[in-house]
């Protein structure tokens, strides 16, 4: 069997889920579901500076480090020597999600056994179930593969044939200060769980908004997934919204309609807990229509 590094959590995720996890010898700091993914030797780590705390200055680094050409991460490259892979599953998507392809590639030319590298590129649903596909053939796991995406697939179809007397117009929000609009897969889960998705770019990145906007498309319901953030941190992040007239003018935060969810658990990472999110949108939808009263609150999700 081979060696497997995976330096992107979906990835790890999926390896995990398609029964290749015991082939996976190095991971990122950030891969930490399974719980049995933080055994595996972690390769990354984080090069945003201690004092980064709130969005804003999170924001303002990462935007300084892009336009610079700097890494927001480090590889352990004598480590990942040690580790003698056989491969690596890396991603070009987003140089802010994960250490850069270009890293990783320079790092594995140095390597004995020219281990392959590939990149993992998805930007919607059917991307994701592609990819559990491609990597359970990479790995042998054929059989594994195909379940994990005939049972998201079922869930999926549970979720479209489900009756939406309203359909609540949605604004996800990917980023607080700015704000930052939903994109690659998250517009097509919202109609997923029955919502119309809000200044959303479907199938490409996320883009900044301005609260002008925001406010002339008086969203019914707003989920607040900050990327890279859990539960704890993404109320942070909406609390420091507080403060701002443009956001607490908004129409759904009146009405108690906003809510927030740990988006770095399910919205920003294409894999197997792709369809966890869209049930959570669903329930904040149900909950801003009346719908959901008495239903149980997800984990993960909480109003703001």
């Amino acid at each position: 069997m081979p060696r497997i590094v995976s330096l992107l959590p979906s990835a790890t995720e999926i390896l995990f889920a398609i029964g290749a996890g015991d082939d996976v010898v190095g991971v990122t700091h950030e891969c930490d579901f399974p719980p049995q993914a933080r055994g595996r030797a972690a390769l990354t780590s984080s090069l945003l500076p201690a004092g980064a705390k709130s969005a804003a200055a999170i924001d303002r680094h990462v935007r300084a480090s892009v336009h610079s050409g700097s890494s927001l991460y480090a590889l352990d490259a004598a480590r990942l020597a040690q580790l003698e892979p056989d491969l690596i599953v890396t991603q070009e998507l987003c140089a802010v999600c994960a250490v850069s392809y270009e890293i990783v590639e320079r790092a594995a030319k140095r390597l004995r056994g020219d281990p392959r590298v590939i990149s993992l590129e998805p930007s919607t649903l059917q991307d994701v179930y592609a990819t559990i596909v491609f990597l359970g053939g990479l790995t042998g796991r054929q059989r594994g593969a195909a379940e994990v995406v005939s049972g998201l697939s079922l869930r999926e179809a549970v979720l479209r044939k489900t009756p939406r007397a309203v359909q609540p117009r949605a604004l996800i929000l990917e980023w607080t200060d700015p704000p930052m609009s939903g994109g690659h897969w998250t517009p097509e889960l919202v109609e997923l769980a029955g919502g119309i998705p809000l200044l959303a770019h479907p199938g490409a990145n996320s883009q900044t908004l301005e609260w002008k906007a925001i406010a002339q498309a008086d969203p019914d319901a707003i989920v607040v997934v900050p990327c890279g953030f859990d539960l704890a941190r993404a109320r942070t992040a909406v609390a420091e919204l507080a403060p701002n007239p443009a956001w607490t003018g908004l129409r759904a935060v009146r009405n108690g309609h906003a809510y927030v969810m740990d988006g770095n658990a399910y919205v920003n990472r294409p894999g197997p807990r792709l369809i966890d999110s869209a049930e959570r949108f669903a329930w904040a939808f149900d909950d801003a229509t009346g719908v959901a009263d008495g239903l149980p609150q997800p984990s993960g999700i909480a109003r703001a």
